[in-house]
């Protein structure tokens, strides 16, 4: 294998696993960021596949199998996660609403031992 392969194949590489990263980042919902990961997984899985055949090594195809192996089990885990969140739970909050949320829910609890105390 000519350096200029192995050259090439790191950028591209490179390239995807940083366009995952900004998608897994920034992504607006659940399923992007998951399939972002993937994408993360493939291109270490790619990245540990050329280096074995860039140096001959035969003992990395175990270290392709088990990462392989754990990339689909934590898909499939955050996927089961996601199937069972309701509508309005898979999307992340912004951080005002999250703000607005903890605000909403302080309020409420302040509501609640007012009554108590009243009672």
């Amino acid at each position: 294998m000519s350096l200029a392969v192995v050259i090439a194949c790191s950028v591209m590489l490179g390239i995807g696993a940083v366009c995952a990263l900004v998608r897994a980042e920034r992504g607006p919902s659940m399923l992007d960021r998951v399939v972002a990961v993937d994408v993360v997984v493939a291109t270490v899985l790619g990245s540990v596949a050329l280096v074995s055949a860039w140096t001959l090594r035969s003992d990395l195809v175990p270290v392709l199998v088990v990462l392989a192996l754990v990339g689909f089990i934590g898909s499939v885990t955050v996927a089961r996660f996601a199937a069972a969140d309701r509508d309005e739970e898979k999307r992340i909050l912004t951080r005002e609403e999250a703000k607005a949320e903890r605000e909403a829910r302080r309020r409420a609890e302040l509501e609640e031992s007012g009554t108590e105390e009243g009672s």
